[in-house]
């Protein structure tokens, strides 16, 4: 355990974690373009939801919900790879490092949500066609959304409640941005407790939502009796969000669980991951479904024509 009494005043962090990178210019700049194309693909979503009123479902208010997340998620975190890579700004201040930290885990955590909420929605749509928006109406969609943000935020919170009362005793994070591993290992303490706190919080939350997300398509595959034009339908929709799960849960499995139980990443290893993971779903969910959803990519096809 390293000694309290070392503990220096941080007023800004130095992000060290491309320290090693080759061609950070090429880097940054790939990570530019995707943070550019998975922002403005999710802001396309959601002013089609927005503005036709055709679209006010509960299955698009979740697909505008993930949307909302996605820019978050990617939000918390690109700007600074940039900023690192591209103009060399490799200090982030205090105060805006917290803050960013609890942006990238606040979108970490509401993706898990929002995709088991809409999971469970394609459930209750597939099980219960006739009277699904009498069990999922638009106002009970939006309720569930904002108590599911308003949970995540309660989770999140710890993360920085137990940050801020740690002394530092240096100030370079060995990471590619703020995040919490990141910020705890500036700190003067044995950080084995709080990274075992953290762990059983996330273990927690992906079990949870993983095993309602499983639950929702056994209950699909093994319960619900469709004809042959229903299964096709349903697997076009159902398709497109074990897309989406498949490339957020992937990454997460390996950091978070496979490391746990043993499994050694290297720290470019870990880098590629984290990066993959806040850019990778961001930017595949908004294409799946606008390619995958009859409505939204009919909408987008009328505005090419018009054009």
């Amino acid at each position: 355990m390293r000694l309290q009494n070392a503990s220096i005043t941080v007023t800004e962090f130095i992000i060290g974690g491309f320290d090693l990178t080759k061609r950070p210019m090429v880097v940054g700049v790939v990570i530019l373009i995707i943070y550019v194309l998975a922002v403005l693909a999710n802001m396309v979503n959601i002013l089609f939801i927005i503005y036709d009123k055709k679209l006010h479902k509960p299955m698009y208010l979740l697909i505008c919900n993930l949307a909302v997340v996605d820019i978050l998620y990617t939000s918390s975190t690109s700007p600074v790879m940039i900023g690192v890579l591209v103009a060399g700004a490799k200090t982030i201040s205090y105060v805006p490092c917290f803050i960013l930290m609890f942006a990238f885990h606040l979108g970490g955590v509401m993706e898990m949500f929002a995709l088991a909420v809409m999971a469970f929605d394609r459930l209750i749509a597939i099980s219960y066609p006739f009277q699904y928006h009498s069990y999922l109406s638009n106002a009970r969609t939006l309720v569930l959304a904002y108590i599911l943000w308003i949970v995540a935020c309660g989770f999140v919170a710890i993360l920085p409640a137990t940050l801020i009362p740690l002394p530092h005793c240096h100030s370079t994070l060995q990471y590619t941005f703020c995040e919490y591993a990141a910020i705890m290992r500036t700190t003067c303490v044995d950080p084995t407790y709080y990274f075992n706190l953290v762990t059983i919080i996330i273990f927690f939350l992906v079990f949870f939502t993983f095993t309602l997300i499983c639950l929702s398509y056994f209950g699909i595959l093994y319960f619900v009796k469709l004809s042959s034009n229903d299964k096709k339908k349903m697997g076009s929709t159902c398709v497109s969000h074990l897309i989406v799960v498949t490339c957020y849960y992937c990454p997460l499995f390996i950091l978070v669980i496979l490391t746990r139980l043993g499994v050694v990443l290297t720290l470019e290893l870990r880098h590629g991951l984290m990066i993959g993971s806040t850019l990778g779903p961001p930017l595949v969910n908004p294409f799946v479904y606008s390619l995958r959803t009859k409505e939204i990519k009919n909408k987008i096809f009328k505005v090419f024509k018009k054009s």
